[in-house]
């Protein structure tokens, strides 16, 4: 297998190195697959060790998770020959999850391992790399408690080595899957999670990437009101008319949502997160 300059062989030797000596020592790893980039190269990675059953892929549905990366899961478990289940972890019956915390990652994740790890006598892994380290991520505590452990990690892996690995093993379309967080993180924090802006986020943001093609969109529920934001390139090629129509058509998508103000804004990572030093002040 020919290595990809970006990803290199010592780095895939570890990843591989570590993903034989978990299943030496447990017999059997569940991996958690939420649609992203990380995870479906991670499962499809260890997959193809030859493990066999002792690879088992878990993707939870939820209303916070996009249709589309439940789709993208199935079609790659199809095309690779997983073994994937499919379940309901349950955080939407969770109220403190619900009420969407600073740290309500920490409760939806503890669901999810809760529910895999009673699935499987096997350990169970993430698709966390090291680029994740350095952001404030409650869901890693949740991970902690559960004895997760994170292949990335112990060998080193960063985002942009993903992404080289994902090229090396020919999966060029999600090699370059742009990242797409769960709908839950579009709602500012304190909002309630509600179902119903679940699909009303999905559906907007899935409306916009037909009609305009962005690199990046988020449909961020606020307290003020609901805020599209796309990538600066897609922003400054939309004329003012064409952005008065998008607005309009999106009033009328929405609008039995209640009279919510929309406007269109730059993207800005994790703008809709009250981070806990912010909520304090």
């Amino acid at each position: 297998m020919t290595e990809h300059p970006g990803t290199g062989q010592a780095k895939t030797k570890r990843l591989r190195d570590v993903l034989h000596g978990v299943l030496a020592e447990q017999g059997g790893v569940a991996i958690a697959v939420s649609g992203g980039v990380d995870s479906m190269t991670l499962s499809s990675f260890a997959h193809r060790l030859g493990a066999g059953d002792d690879v088992r892929m878990i993707h939870a549905l939820s209303p916070a998770v996009p249709r589309a990366a439940t789709a993208r899961v199935r079609a790659l478990a199809k095309a690779e020959n997983w073994r994937l289940d499919i379940i309901d972890a349950g955080e939407f019956a969770d109220e403190r999850y619900r009420a969407n915390p600073v740290n309500r990652c920490f409760f939806c994740k503890t669901n999810l391992y809760q529910s895999l790890g009673a699935m499987t006598a096997g350990v169970l892994l993430s698709g966390t790399n090291t680029d994740d380290l350095g952001d404030y991520r409650p869901g890693l505590e949740a991970a902690a408690d559960n004895a997760v452990r994170h292949p990335y990690v112990e060998a080193g892996l960063a985002k942009a080595d993903v992404r080289a690995l994902a090229h090396q093993m020919g999966l060029p379309e999600l090699a370059e899957l742009p990242a797409s967080p769960c709908l839950a993180s579009r709602v500012e924090t304190g909002l309630r999670i509600m179902p119903a802006d679940m699909a009303l986020i999905d559906g907007v943001e899935n409306w916009l990437r037909r009609e305009l093609q962005p690199d990046t969109v988020r449909c961020r529920l606020r307290s003020g009101g609901i805020v599209i934001e796309l990538d600066a390139e897609t922003l400054q090629a939309l004329p003012r008319d064409r952005r008065a129509a998008v607005l309009d058509a999106l009033q009328d998508q929405i609008g039995h949502t209640g009279d919510r103000p929309i406007e269109i804004a730059a993207y800005r990572r994790g703008s809709a997160f009250v981070h806990p030093n912010e909520a304090a002040g």
